[in-house]
């Protein structure tokens, strides 16, 4: 892909971001929401800015494919596909809790190699191109923290998590000994590009989809973090585990995500002696 064509499918998906940010907020507080699930909703603002996106690209981009959270969510045959969640963090728009985004990459063979976050109400658009990563303007990195000890880390869980591995419960607890501080703030994308901004020191979840991972990972990687499994192998935006980090701190995070229940005893508090 030639690099007149790159410049023209970045700026066409920021452009359409920044229109999904308007929708959200014009019709934040007053939008029909539904289950798709026991404790997952949807909006209807969530399909009508996935139908934009599928729309507006299908017009200028009529060969690329769409992975998407709402429809066409299995995996695309066309060689460059789009991988979009139009809105991370509904259960948190649903109740008006100001943290959400809408997130957009594209894909070719199913890695990305282009990445956008954007974030309405604080107006911040993260976003990579080949080369580098940037919050709006400026261009970011991950944070110099490099004891676990010191960092404030993220995480979250799954909707459906009664019917599966509940590990991920220790896993919190463990790093609430491990780490300054845990967050959980329900938007993956958002969380990922606090990391790759320097806001926050690492991340780690289970049973994420690509549509949540694939334009923050990204971006993380073009800012510097690192991004791997729960055991330090590369990472895939269809494997379900993603610890993200300034990579200063991976190795300590992978260390107590080995940990289980029958170790807690023997977590120094607030990760002394690591």
């Amino acid at each position: 892909m030639g690099e007149r064509l790159y410049s023209r499918i970045l700026k066409k998906v920021k452009d359409l971001a920044v229109e999904a940010g308007e929708k959200m907020v014009k019709s934040l507080g007053k939008a029909r929401t539904s289950k798709k699930g026991e404790k997952d909703l949807v909006t209807e603002v969530d399909f009508l800015i996935e139908q934009m996106y599928k729309r507006e690209l299908r017009k200028s981009f009529p060969d690329f494919g769409f992975l998407a959270e709402e429809e066409n969510n299995s995996y695309p045959e066309e060689e460059y596909f789009w991988a979009i969640d139009p809105l991370d963090g509904t259960n948190n728009y649903a109740h008006s809790y100001p943290v959400f985004c809408t997130s957009v990459a594209l894909t070719r063979r199913g890695r990305p190699i282009l990445g956008v976050v954007y974030d309405p109400l604080r107006q911040e658009m993260f976003w990579a191109d080949r080369n580098r990563a940037f919050l709006n303007k400026r261009q970011i990195r991950p944070s110099g923290i490099r004891k676990l000890s010191d960092a404030l880390v993220c995480t979250g869980f799954a909707y459906r998590f009664r019917h599966m591995d509940n590990s991920n419960i220790e896993h919190f607890i463990n790093f609430l000994y491990s780490a300054q501080g845990v967050r959980r703030d329900g938007s993956a994308a958002i969380d990922i590009c606090y990391v790759a901004c320097g806001r926050l020191d690492g991340f780690w979840e289970m049973d994420l989809k690509a549509w949540d991972t694939a334009a923050a990972v990204y971006i993380l990687k073009k800012a510097g973090g690192r991004v791997t499994d729960f055991r330090g192998g590369r990472f895939d935006i269809f494997y379900p585990e993603i610890v993200a980090s300034n990579g200063r701190i991976h190795r300590q995070m992978l260390a107590v995500l080995e940990l289980t229940s029958k170790d807690a005893d023997n977590i120094p508090c607030c990760g002394e002696g690591r």
